[in-house]
């Protein structure tokens, strides 16, 4: 699939896009699948960790140092649930790879609610495990 979705693109499509794009290293491109006003939500964001992003730019701000923390190597795991909402689906998976700083494994389980509308995200609510990422070294939002 191009890095430019069509308006047509299925949210479940899209998603397995945005997987690749993590999956090369390509944050530009992932970030580039999101509408401008798009928001992503945290809800069980640790301390110190952003719990809301609104807007593109604030998106592509907090994934900017991701590839120098977290060396993302496979999605082993994932199902697509289609909801009542056609634009929506909730994605079951697990990341796999290493954190870059200390050559530790990095296993995360997400559950994740996407709303995608005229081909791009718009909502992205990330149900991630923040004890999974106790060590310093997986904090890809810090600076320097």
């Amino acid at each position: 699939m191009p890095t430019n979705t069509s308006k047509d693109t299925a949210p479940a499509d899209l998603y397995r896009h945005g997987l690749r794009l993590l999956l090369d290293k390509d944050i530009p491109a992932w970030v580039d699948l999101w509408d401008d006003d798009g928001v992503f939500e945290f809800p069980f964001a640790p301390a110190g960790w952003p719990k809301r992003l609104e807007g593109k730019a604030a998106v592509a701000d907090y994934m900017r140092g991701y590839p120098d923390r977290i060396d993302l190597h496979d999605f082993p795991s994932m199902e697509i649930h289609r909801t009542t909402a056609a634009e929506t689906i909730v994605v079951e998976m697990r990341g796999v790879g290493r954190l870059v700083e200390t050559g530790g494994p990095f296993d995360m389980t997400y559950i994740a609610v996407v709303t995608v509308k005229n081909g791009l995200i718009t909502h992205y609510r990330d149900y991630w495990n923040p004890l999974a990422l106790q060590d310093p070294a997986s904090d890809f939002t810090r600076k320097g």
